[in-house]
């Protein structure tokens, strides 16, 4: 018979957003690392997202059903923004675009993701990533400002070439910060 190991970090419920931004691909790299952590990962995809990464490459990676329509009758769950929001150890929007983080920021829920944010107690990361420009938009400063006095959390953009072919900042934080985050705010300690 097997000892448990005391040192090995309890299994979290982690529900990883993705958004419609060039950078979607990464998250599959995140949602990856996650699980060969042994964390119970839930994906929810904006529909948008769509565009950039399909639902079957996150599904593969989480070995769970991912999640895009609010109103898709679910056998899981009841109300699956409820259900996701109230299991959640942490959100992690990755990557967070300018538009819905200014979805956030207004305050709608239009959509699963924005929903099941607007429902959860648990901590929620943004992990933007779009052109320099519209980072250093005033009005998306005021939007993660606002976001960040009610209690969210961002981690970068970081400098670095970006996908529209400029260097500035806008590059989605790289996905070792990211995970580290994450773990971080679910109370996951490293052994």
């Amino acid at each position: 018979m097997k000892k448990a190991n005391s040192s090995r970090p309890v299994p979290r419920t982690i529900v990883v957003g993705v958004t419609a931004s060039v950078a979607a691909y990464k998250a599959a790299e995140l949602v990856s690392r996650l699980v060969k952590e042994g964390n119970e990962v839930r994906v929810v995809m904006t529909p948008d997202s769509l565009h950039f990464i399909r639902p079957l490459t996150l599904q593969s990676l989480s070995r769970r059903r991912v999640y895009v329509d609010m109103f898709e009758p679910v056998v899981e769950f009841d109300h699956l923004h409820v259900s996701l929001a109230e299991r959640a150890d942490t959100v992690a929007v990755v990557p967070a675009t300018a538009d819905f983080i200014g979805k956030v920021a207004a305050g709608r829920a239009d959509d699963l993701l924005s929903a099941l944010i607007m429902t959860t107690s648990a901590p929620v990361l943004f992990a933007p990533a779009m052109n320099a420009g519209m980072y250093g938009s005033p009005i998306l400063r005021e939007n993660i400002s606002r976001l960040q006095k009610h209690g969210f959390f961002f981690i970068g953009p970081e400098e670095g070439r970006l996908a529209c072919g400029e260097t500035g900042p806008g590059r989605l934080a790289e996905i070792d910060r990211i995970a580290a985050r994450v773990r971080e705010l679910a109370g996951v300690k490293e052994g």
